[in-house]
């Protein structure tokens, strides 16, 4: 018989073996078996052919990698956020000057695949972009179908975040903030992140008159430190403050108004200032200065990397910084101070400002004991001795719990991410 028959019978009866023995196993050695194998890779290409070369690599040659059927990592700056392109129509319908037939042809027009050679670029103004209906937001939404959207659009639709169930018992008179409380016992720093109240977003309270002249001074005297803004944010400002103003008169109807002029376009009617804004002739950021004692940074996303900036804001609450010290800063070069941010931080906060949903906003809250009440503390304050050394001499009543009660969330249209807070001060003395 010749060789490649002998061959033939040792491999089938070694195929029989095998058969047989794995039909007398185990349904756990079966199992185990199964993941053995399961785990096997097969050997690169490369690693089958002879070398060419007589001499082994030394260890500090690298090894070549091994091409893999994994999809290669997705650039940053190929991270969107997700669309929301499917409410522009049901917005259109509830808004009362939308331009429909506009949105009609703009929405016709849109080519997903072209959508990311016409982003928006950086510090470009949507305003004079002289191609509207090939120029897109991060959102997916062209310039054209923003303007057809008009002035104050359904943004509860777009955004998916309800708008608040009005307040009408709330009395601003009496009205104290909420107890925010962000710690645990005992004392326990914590993130404490949770979904955001959205009947909650931005609060009133009785010091509401004083507050907002009290902000109406610090930029007076300090102008661009407590606001600012860059080339690039105007749709965010703008949207911001159109959402701002659409919450407070749909939570406190009984204190604002907002109504349309023919003559004068949107007007804000502020009960509790007994005066009004004529919207469209002051910037978005000092229409919010003038009527809401809240704080708001407007983060953009730069289509070149993909990363957010800090591009606009009002601060006047803020610790060792301001507006002026941050503004035009990259994310994780605002939190560069913040200890281990780099190393055990930054990767997941710019994947999560990259993703974040319109309709999945957040809050959260930080504490510290103050003494006084100081709500705008830039760096080089006086105030900041005081973190510097302890005197025994300091009276009690002069210490306060300081909550900075914090929101983030995504705009709908610019796909701006809003960080907005406010300080709340509690004298220690109420503590039982």
């Amino acid at each position: 018989m010749s060789l490649s028959w002998h061959f033939a019978a040792a491999t089938a009866i070694g195929l029989l073996l095998s058969m047989a023995s794995f039909l007398l196993m185990t349904e756990t050695q079966r199992k185990v078996l199964y993941k053995r194998i399961r785990n096997m890779s097969p050997l690169p290409a490369q690693d089958q052919q002879k070398s060419g070369s007589k001499t082994s690599p030394s260890p500090g040659t690298p090894e070549k990698k091994v091409p893999s059927n994994n999809p290669l990592p997705v650039e940053h700056k190929d991270i969107f956020p997700p669309w929301r392109r499917d409410t522009l129509w049901s917005a259109a319908r509830s808004s009362l000057h939308a331009q429909k037939e506009q949105l009609h042809a703009a929405t016709d027009g849109f080519v997903d695949t072209l959508f990311r050679d016409g982003l928006l670029p950086f510090t470009a103004d949507y305003r004079t972009c002289t191609s509207p209906s090939s120029t897109y937001t991060p959102m997916g939404i062209s310039l054209s179908e923003v303007a057809a959207l008009g002035d104050f659009p359904n943004y509860a639709e777009l955004s998916g975040v309800p708008l608040p169930k009005p307040y009408r018992e709330f009395n601003i008179e009496s009205a104290l903030p909420r107890p925010y409380r962000p710690f645990r016992w005992a004392y326990h720093q914590t993130m404490s992140l949770t979904k955001m109240e959205t009947d909650w977003w931005l609060e009133l309270e009785k010091s509401y008159v004083e507050r907002i002249a009290e902000r109406k001074e610090l930029f007076a005297k300090n102008g661009k430190q407590v606001l600012d803004y860059l080339p690039g944010s105007e749709l965010g400002c703008k949207e911001l403050m159109e959402m701002t103003l659409q919450f407070l008169c749909a939570r406190y109807p009984q204190y604002f108004l907002l109504a349309y002029s023919k003559d004068k376009g949107y007007i804000f009617h502020n009960r509790l200032l007994q005066n009004e804004t004529v919207v469209r002739e002051m910037h978005p950021l000092h229409v919010l200065l003038e009527n809401v004692p809240e704080d708001f940074a407007v983060m953009i996303r730069n289509p070149e990397d993909g990363y957010h900036y800090f591009r606009a804001g009002i601060l006047c609450s803020s610790l060792g910084w301001s507006v002026a010290t941050k503004l035009g800063m990259q994310l994780k070069e605002i939190h560069k101070p913040i200890p281990d941010y780099k190393e055990k931080m930054e990767f997941s906060m710019d994947r999560y400002f990259a993703k974040l949903p319109t309709d999945r906003p957040i809050q959260r809250g930080s504490w510290g004991l103050e003494v006084d009440q100081p709500l705008f503390m830039p760096p080089g304050h006086p105030h900041e001795a005081y973190r510097d050394s302890q005197s025994p001499d300091l009276d009690i009543s002069r210490i306060h719990l300081r909550v900075d009660w914090q929101t983030l969330r995504r705009l709908p249209l610019s796909g701006s991410i809003i960080f907005n807070f406010k300080a709340l001060f509690t004298p220690v003395e109420d503590f039982r």
